[in-house]
């Protein structure tokens, strides 16, 4: 998967110093969902988008949600993360904004939104902030999941 260089955008995380890491209460899953979970984790792994931790100070657990599909689609708990850091308030640029600033240059580049999360970095100091558990280990990501408060900004500046 093509990733943004760092040297251009990176996520990183803005914890209070203040806060008490949080190491969540592990949650267990049917059958169903524990195959689904290893399912994804291996294609997240095959991807090189988290890494295998050991000893995180940050650990969330996994949440399966139902898909329209019927699939299942796995995201974390990111809540008490999220508490951690301070809301940017940086105000979203409106689209006639975006669409004014075009004008007069010659080239434009754009990111596929689809995977947008996962074509940005996150800081390597950051990456354990984001670790999450299940049965088969611990694991953090090495790209911007979805869920973190603020990652949402960054996929629409």
């Amino acid at each position: 998967m093509p990733s943004i260089n760092p040297e251009v955008i990176m996520h990183s995380l803005k914890i209070n110093p203040a806060c008490k890491p949080v190491i969540q209460k592990k949650r267990n899953f049917a059958l169903e969902r524990q195959l689904a979970i290893e399912q994804e984790v291996d294609k997240l792994l095959k991807a090189r988008f988290i890494r295998e931790v050991h000893y995180p100070t940050w650990l969330a657990n996994v949440v399966m949600v139902r898909k329209t599909s019927g699939a299942w689609r796995m995201c974390m708990d990111y809540t008490d993360l999220n508490k951690a850091c301070p809301k940017d308030s940086f105000p979203l640029p409106q689209i006639d904004q975006l669409v004014d600033a075009t004008s007069g240059h010659q080239m434009l580049s754009f990111i596929d939104a689809y995977s947008g999360y996962n074509q940005i970095q996150m800081n390597p100091t950051d990456e354990e902030a984001t670790s999450f558990q299940t049965d088969k280990g611990l694991y953090c990501y090495l790209v911007m999941p979805f869920g973190l408060k603020n990652a949402g900004q960054l996929t629409n500046d």
